[in-house]
């Protein structure tokens, strides 16, 4: 297919995306049904379109094309068949590509599944998403197109791949990651929605929480994929980096998740319509400032795309149109969304409240701590750098407050709760968790290396083991003793419930592989040995390895436990033939219990190797407790109350029953 098709189907898309975002908006005011109905149709066509446009990029990297311009920068005749794919969304105007068609099969879902809601409403949430892809369709066309040809002459030969991108990772983070991102447009076409028609009941609440819960568990995932290829592809152990970019992607997942919490609440009981509705515009806002982040060349990034200001200036002005209308329209009809029931006390709205406020000021920290260098570099105030002791000081003290909170969760009961019935269901979890948090430190303290007990781990265990106790006695109390009567339990329980304790598991990978975590660097010559904790590293040297694309410097650790069990590790040091970039691939034994990582740094005199050796502890929960969040969240996205095409009036009934059922 070539690359004219290609470019003729993306500006076909940028037609329907414009009609898509004019007509059915008319049409939603003027009662013009078959206008309105034409929507589903549009955003269908833009889906088809955008995908062919995209089977033709994909064909020409395939194809070797080095006439368009695209290709040539990052791809070339060595390069593996699965990662001249993966290297369509490698840099910046293929990934552009792949979010338009994200977008539009976000827009193209709505149109299918969106048949239990008011025809009226369902058109404007695919104008919204129509005017949205309109812009970013424009962005693609006059900006970044990537069907661009290298005429009249063009290379035999590409530049290659970024060898950080020729890897699973990024077959995997980039589409994962952007449906979350681009996802978040679909909340906040509902909510725009709703606030131009002035509905803001329970109703709409109840048609937007599949969405708002699926996109999150997307950007979840997206995440969560990212954070496990920098640990294992970038070769120096981290997991997180409080990196610009990886905070971009942080800010909306942090405002996601009040988002998925506060629009609970909206649809139980009525209230908190105002939070919800500012939270999906400010979600979609922070994808959008994540764009600009990334692809404006503002700041230095591994995970940076384009370092070209006047894309910047593109998305910063998209940013300032979408979120200044938003805000205003917003602000206008906020006199009219006042609560329809009240509550007092430690009820579940308090709980959810608690949960919001400690979320958004996260997010505004991370913000501040983000942009300011930024600021204070334009405004010729100074460079300075803003790292992760920052963050961590005021990032973990609210996450530790929100896991004690969080505990209480399905305690809770809409309207009101008795504080003495709190306390005396964290009685018994609370004692259970201080009794691990003292003793399992203590148990790991070696006093004759000289460590000591460490808090970090302590406080990390108290409050991971807290939200899971609280949680199985929460279930227990519910279930009465019987396991049978867990069936009753809907959907939505058991994600909350799954998710969180997939966040317990992530907090306690956190903390207990930060505590515990044991690294050493070295210089090393074939024969050495080199004990850590109970496990003893010997290496035993290093052999070149030719690849089809590569030459690898592979060495070989073989490492020991007080067992006598021996495990060999081979970390390499890879020089890439047609770019020369040079490249660290970690070895790694993984385990529940622990990793073994070992890089392979630079060659030393003789046959000397700069050797890494790192011993993670629990590590892996991390990850682990990132899919059981994702799982929660798509068991609450697909239960089957969503699944009814009722009416759902406001004002519901206080029940005290099952929390976010």
């Amino acid at each position: 297919m070539s690359p004219e098709l290609g470019h003729l189907a993306v500006i076909a898309a940028l037609c329907l995306s414009f009609f898509q975002a004019v007509i059915p908006m008319v049409g939603s005011f003027v009662g013009h049904r078959s206008w309105m109905r034409l929507g589903h149709s549009l955003a269908l066509g833009q889906f088809v379109f955008l995908g062919l446009a995209f089977v033709c990029l994909i064909s020409v990297f395939i194809q070797d094309d080095f006439s368009v311009a695209y290709v040539a920068n990052n791809s070339n005749t060595l390069l593996p068949l699965h990662y001249k794919v993966s290297a369509v969304w490698g840099a910046h105007e293929g990934s552009l590509l792949l979010w338009t068609l994200i977008l539009a099969g976000w827009s193209g879902a709505i149109a299918l599944f969106s048949g239990h809601m008011p025809q009226t409403f369902s058109a404007r949430v695919l104008s919204i998403l129509g005017f949205i892809s309109l812009g970013f369709l424009l962005f693609l066309l006059f900006t970044s197109n990537p069907f661009e040809r290298l005429l009249p002459v063009s290379p035999l030969e590409g530049r290659d791949l970024n060898p950080l991108l020729q890897d699973f990772g990024l077959i995997a983070h980039p589409p994962m990651l952007y449906m979350g991102y681009v996802g978040s447009s679909v909340p906040f076409a509902f909510a725009i929605a709703a606030l131009i028609g002035g509905q803001f009941d329970s109703a709409w609440a109840r048609w937007s929480r599949p969405w708002i819960n699926t996109s999150w568990v997307f950007l979840t995932l997206g995440i969560s994929l990212g954070s496990w290829w920098a640990y294992y592809e970038l070769g120096w152990g981290g997991w997180w980096f409080w990196d610009p970019v990886e905070n971009a992607s942080f800010m909306p997942w942090l405002m996601s998740t009040a988002l998925v919490h506060s629009v609970a609440a909206t649809e139980k009981r009525g209230v908190f319509r105002s939070w919800t509705l500012l939270l999906a515009i400010l979600s979609f806002s922070l994808s959008l400032l994540g764009a600009f982040l990334v692809r404006s060349g503002i700041l230095t990034s591994v995970h940076s795309f384009a370092n070209d200001p006047e894309r910047g200036i593109f998305i910063l002005w998209f940013l300032v149109i979408v979120v200044g209308a938003s805000l205003l329209l917003f602000a206008i009809r906020s006199p009219q969304m006042a609560n329809s029931t009240t509550h007092r006390g430690w009820s579940r709205e308090t709980i959810l409240l608690v949960n919001n406020v400690l979320l958004v000021t996260s997010t505004a920290t991370i913000f501040i701590g983000t942009l300011y260098p930024l600021f204070s570099d334009v405004f010729q105030l100074g460079k300075i750098s803003v790292g992760a002791p920052y963050f961590n000081f005021f990032f973990v003290p609210l996450m530790i407050i929100l896991m004690l909170a969080l505990g209480f969760a399905g305690f809770t009961r809409w309207g009101s709760t008795d504080v003495n019935l709190l306390l005396r269901r964290g009685l018994f979890p609370g004692l259970l968790s201080f009794f691990i948090a003292l003793l399992v430190p203590a148990l790991l303290t070696d006093s004759s290396s000289g460590s000591s007990y460490s808090f970090t781990a302590g406080i990390t265990l108290f409050v991971s083991a807290w939200v899971l106790f609280m949680t199985i006695e929460d279930i227990y109390l519910k279930s009465r003793g019987s396991w049978i009567n867990t069936k009753r339990f809907t959907g939505s329980y058991w994600g909350m419930v799954i998710a969180h304790i997939g966040l317990a598991a992530c907090a306690l990978g956190v903390g207990m592989s930060s505590s515990y975590d044991e690294q050493r660097d070295l210089r090393m010559m074939p024969g050495d040995a080199v004990k850590i904790s109970d496990y003893e590293f010997r290496f035993g040297g290093v052999n070149r390895v030719d690849n089809a694309n590569f030459v690898a410097f592979r060495g070989e650790v073989s490492v020991t436990d007080k067992t006598g069990m021996t495990i060999n590790l081979f970390p390499e040091k890879r020089n890439y033939k047609a770019g020369g970039q040079v490249m660290t691939e970690a070895a790694i034994d993984a385990s529940l219990a622990r990793d073994l990582y070992v890089s392979l740094g630079e060659p030393l005199q003789g046959e000397a190797w700069a050797v890494r050796l790192q011993i993670k502890p629990l590590v892996r929960f991390i990850w682990l407790g990132s899919v059981l969040i994702g799982f929660g969240g798509l068991l609450a996205a697909f239960d089957k109350r969503y699944r009814r095409r009722k009416k759902v009036l406001d004002g519901q009934s206080n029940r005290g029953g099952l929390a976010f059922e």
